[in-house]
């Protein structure tokens, strides 16, 4: 049965999970959408009704909101661009300084993530318990435990890409406490992590595939009540971590952990390649009203829609792909606007170095750039003499008019990345011209006939599924009235294309490969600054060379103003890219 003919049949169920979602959801200020992380999953009594199924699976988004903000303080205070004021706290100042010991540091206590995968374990064995109940409704199961699992790997990723190790555990517990030695807990490194994770995407859990979604918009209003553009359902859509994203980025550090042990690793690159080009395609070949399809494509509409990526109540729609949400009204607010806005009541913890706001405006670094770039319009304020970093709350933002709403919502994947990591992938697979073309000047028809040409090694993918004999990355597709070909990521703000290498004659292939996956990163540090996303990128690139000096020579030019640059360069080249945090002492 169709999930609309099933939900429709269930119509006073229903009503009834609608209800309840909602005054969970909308009204309670300790249950769901609320960050605590002191509130412990409890699922000891089993699941009894196909509500509770609901509403346990909630439960673990209380925890992924809670982690939102994480990955961006810790990280983001160790690379590129942030630097703390005058205000800021010891812990902070230490992330800062790299120094070693970070033990009692709370910024770098990873237990938050373990609390997301304690709710997942403990989920996953009540829904395995309930799977057989002759109430269980079937399609909705499977769909929950995929999310479920995709929420467990992507938890571990995120260990991964900060930690470079993790204690991997499958058993149900209640507190993070509870993780000491034993065989129950196997502490991974990186290598082992990554396997594991891409293990459990591929053989799913009490076999359910991992790729199932939820469409939380088809369930709870299954007669389409309110159109999808206008839905409150809508934004539910992106809270689960989504399988191309997250599967795709596993596949590149694999390839990268190959790389690393001189192992051939394309069928990794080429995994990640397909599905990004799956999953972008699905998007982009579309010819409806973009309320009901949005296309994920780097075009002319881009710079008039990149600040509307975090001015906007909901995620956007155009850039979206998955996001943690919050609503401040109800009590669900992340630390962002905490930490970098220097308007009261936030403490201005944080701040953009001047190093990092100089690279935007550094021709060298950013060909073509000037002060009327959107990117660092949206980036950098000045309030009270006091630089700031403004993307979470732009200039005149609308949707956020007032210093103390700390709900901006924090992207897990957004399109852009989606075409950086197709970017890696392409380049790894010695697709040079449509690497530069996704990532420069855009998939044009005039430059790309082979596109249109089956079999087409280079530009394998691109075409569309639909009509073969067209792209619409080349913009063949009407939305609305307009058409929005591809223009690359650079591109599309009619920026100077970055350099990169289109053979592997003049350096060799390590160094062209290596060439152009800098290229990617120095990019990834003006498309994603504040975001969390570059510094992961910066270690994957320092493990699949074996150099350091990748995260060194990004990171250290903040510090020379304050003369510890020789002293973190040093710390960072004896591999302390990674956070010092022993779980399990």
């Amino acid at each position: 049965m169709d999930t609309i003919s099933k939900a429709k049949s269930h119509i006073g169920l229903l009503f009834i999970i609608c209800s309840l979602l909602l005054s969970v959801a909308l009204v309670s200020c300790s249950d769901f959408f609320e960050p605590t992380t002191d509130d412990e999953f409890n699922g000891d009594d089993g699941f009894t009704s196909n509500t509770e199924m609901y509403t346990g699976f909630l439960g673990i988004m209380t925890k992924l909101q809670a982690v939102g903000d994480k990955e961006i303080l810790l990280t983001e205070t160790r690379g590129e661009l942030i630097e703390p004021t005058d205000n800021s706290s010891s812990e902070l100042i230490a992330l800062y300084n790299y120094d070693q010991n970070l033990q009692d540091n709370q910024y770098a206590n990873p237990a938050s993530y373990y609390e997301v995968v304690i709710a997942c374990n403990d989920y996953l064995k009540n829904m395995k318990a309930y799977k057989n109940h002759p109430n269980v409704d079937s399609e909705a199961w499977n769909a929950l435990v995929a999310s479920t699992v995709r929420t467990k790997v992507w938890a571990y990723k995120t260990l991964a890409e900060i930690y470079g190790q993790a204690v991997w555990f499958d058993d149900a517990i209640t507190e993070v406490t509870e993780i000491k030695n034993g065989d129950k807990f196997q502490l991974l490194s990186l290598s082992d992590l990554i396997d594991k994770c891409l293990q459990l995407m591929d053989n799913g859990f009490d076999g359910v595939n991992t790729d199932q979604q939820i469409d939380w918009y088809e369930w709870l209003d299954p007669t389409h009540t309110v159109a999808l553009s206008s839905s409150e359902y809508r934004k539910w859509n992106y809270i689960v971590p989504p399988y191309a994203g997250l599967y795709a980025e596993l596949c590149l550090w694999k390839g990268a952990l190959l790389d690393a042990g001189g192992t051939a690793a394309t069928e990794y690159y080429k995994k990640a390649a397909d599905l990004m080009l799956k999953t972008l395609g699905e998007q982009i070949n579309v010819t409806s009203d973009p309320g009901s399809n949005v296309y994920w494509l780097p075009s002319a509409a881009t710079p008039g829609h990149y600040t509307p990526i975090w001015n906007y109540a909901q995620p956007y729609p155009y850039e979206a792909v998955s996001a943690i949400i919050y609503d401040y009204t109800k009590n669900q607010t992340n630390t962002l606007l905490k930490h970098f806005s220097n308007e009261y009541p936030n403490k201005y913890l944080l701040r953009p170095s001047q190093a990092g706001i100089d690279r935007f405006l550094d021709k060298t670094f950013n060909p073509g750039t000037s002060e009327g770039d959107t990117r660092y319009k949206c980036c950098f304020g000045t309030s009270s003499g006091q630089p700031y970093l403004a993307k979470f709350r732009p200039v005149g933002s609308s949707a956020r008019v007032n210093a103390y709403q700390d709900d901006c919502h924090i992207y897990i994947y957004r399109a852009t990345q989606y075409h950086m990591l197709l970017c890696e992938a392409l380049n790894h697979l010695k697709r040079f011209t449509a690497m530069n073309a996704v990532f420069n000047s855009g998939v044009k028809a005039g430059d790309s006939d082979g596109c249109f040409v089956a079999g087409s090694p280079e530009w394998e993918g691109f075409a569309s599924t639909v009509d073969p004999t067209k792209s619409d990355w080349t913009g063949t597709a009407n939305w609305g009235t307009r058409k929005y070909p591809s223009m690359g990521i650079r591109g599309c703000f009619a920026l100077t294309a970055r350099p990169v290498k289109d053979n592997i004659f003049e350096l060799g292939e390590t160094a062209t490969l290596k060439f152009n996956d800098l290229a990617l990163l120095d990019e990834s540090m003006l498309e994603f600054a504040g975001e969390g996303k570059v510094y992961p990128m910066m270690n994957r690139m320092a493990v699949r060379y074996a150099d350091p000096s990748i995260v060194a020579d990004r990171v250290c030019p903040k510090y020379e103003a304050s003369g510890l640059e020789a002293t973190v360069r040093a710390r960072i080249m004896d591999g302390g890219y990674w956070v010092p945090f022993e779980l399990m002492k």
